[in-house]
């Protein structure tokens, strides 16, 4: 009887993806006829999918078997996956005698006993002391093998469950920025018909300081040039945008890191634009605070598969 008959692998439990953190643990252990067999699992951040491995000699064969089922499962990430194994606690009563090498021993003693001249008769516990007297006996490598696998499937459910619980950590904390981000946005559009207003009344005020006349049409044409350089509604508009695709990407059945990383590129462009085209403190403000907000998601993008 198989020692996981009870725990039934929950692939198909998965089927529905969600958003994974990179980070992770997950650590599965059996016990059973073939021994006992740990898995331990660890993810971090990176850029590519990058496993590393340590097997034990007797499972060195899995290295192949075990980095094809990491890369059906896992897309990204830095990935130290260990086994441990210990034969059963029996073996130690299924030793054999290689009967033939102990005989080739005995017949090698006595023939050096004739030359020198005396026959010198090996205690038994000597003879079991020399290598290769004593065989254990292997475990069945096919039902080994089997089982490492079988545990390792069940450790990457465990890894992914992890992954994805946390993932859903990130996505909350991912769309209430998102939420003030679009707030902020809110913010600095009402504020423009202001801002625009106090940029002509302190042009008016240093025309009259320098005592300029100046022809209405003419400041009209200037206030228009400036007023121009002044508007931000596109950069505006593409904030929002940028903030509309990573509420997007957010929801769909992918990984969604990288597309992600590169919408932080796109929304901090534009709001250094807006922060160099304010001409108002509390435009500026509202600059400043979406940086550090673009700067938040970005950090924790990082995690993200």
């Amino acid at each position: 009887m198989t020692p996981f008959a009870s725990r039934p692998i929950r692939q198909e439990t998965l089927k529905k993806q969600m958003i994974k953190s990179m980070t992770a643990f997950a650590r599965e252990s059996s016990h059973g006829d073939v021994g006992e067999l740990t898995w331990e699992i660890r993810t971090v951040n990176h850029r590519y999918l990058e496993p590393h491995l340590r097997l034990p000699e007797e499972l060195r064969s899995l290295d192949v078997a075990v980095r094809a089922r990491l890369a059906a499962r896992l897309q990204r990430g830095k990935i130290d996956c260990s086994l441990r194994y210990l034969p059963p606690a029996g073996a130690v009563g299924t030793l054999r005698i290689n009967r033939t090498f102990v005989e080739q021993l005995l017949a090698a003693g006595h023939d050096v006993g004739l030359l020198i001249g005396r026959d010198v008769e090996p205690s038994p516990f000597e003879l079991l002391r020399w290598p290769g007297v004593i065989q254990e006996q292997e475990p069945d490598q096919d039902q080994l093998t089997t089982a490492a696998l079988l545990l390792l499937d069940i450790a990457l459910d465990t890894l992914l469950a992890t992954r994805e619980r946390e993932g859903a950590r990130l996505e909350q904390l991912l769309l209430d920025r998102c939420e003030r981000l679009q707030e902020s946005v809110a913010r600095v559009r009402q504020r423009l018909p202001e801002m625009l207003a106090g940029v002509r009344q302190r042009l008016a005020e240093r025309l009259a300081e320098l005592k300029a006349e100046l022809d209405p049409l003419r400041l009209e044409q200037e206030m228009s040039l400036l007023a121009a350089r002044l508007d931000v509604d596109e950069e505006l508009d593409r904030l929002q945008a940028h903030v509309a695709e990573v509420r997007d990407v957010l929801t769909r059945d992918e990984p969604v890191g990288r597309r992600l990383d590169f919408l932080m590129q796109e929304l901090n462009r534009e709001a250094n634009t807006l922060g160099s085209k304010s001409a108002d403190v509390a435009v500026t403000r509202e600059a400043i605070e979406m940086k550090v907000l673009i700067e938040q998601l970005r950090e924790q993008i990082q995690n993200l598969e």
